[in-house]
């Protein structure tokens, strides 16, 4: 195999084309990833939950629960304040 450097400095042919590959491999592993979400998701709804709340729970979940609970508090004086609650 070539060196990875060609007598200027630039990167090969070879490096080059291992990056890509490597990079379409991951983008299968993420198409197929996605995949198994989205079934995930379409097994939760045949089963009766609301698959856009499940979401909502795993947004929450990642964060810190003081973070969640400063928006929560913020998003209720708003909406006090528009009268909607």
């Amino acid at each position: 195999m070539a060196d990875e450097f060609d007598s200027s400095g630039n990167v090969t042919a070879e490096e080059l084309r291992l990056l890509i590959e490597r990079a379409e491999r991951l983008e299968e592993e993420k198409k197929g990833i996605s995949d198994d979400i989205k079934d995930v998701f379409a097994e939760a709804k045949a089963r009766g939950y609301d698959p856009k709340q499940i979401r909502k729970i795993m947004v929450i979940r990642k964060k810190r629960r003081e973070e969640y609970q400063e928006e929560e508090a913020i998003l209720h004086t708003y909406m006090t304040a528009l009268g909607m609650i």
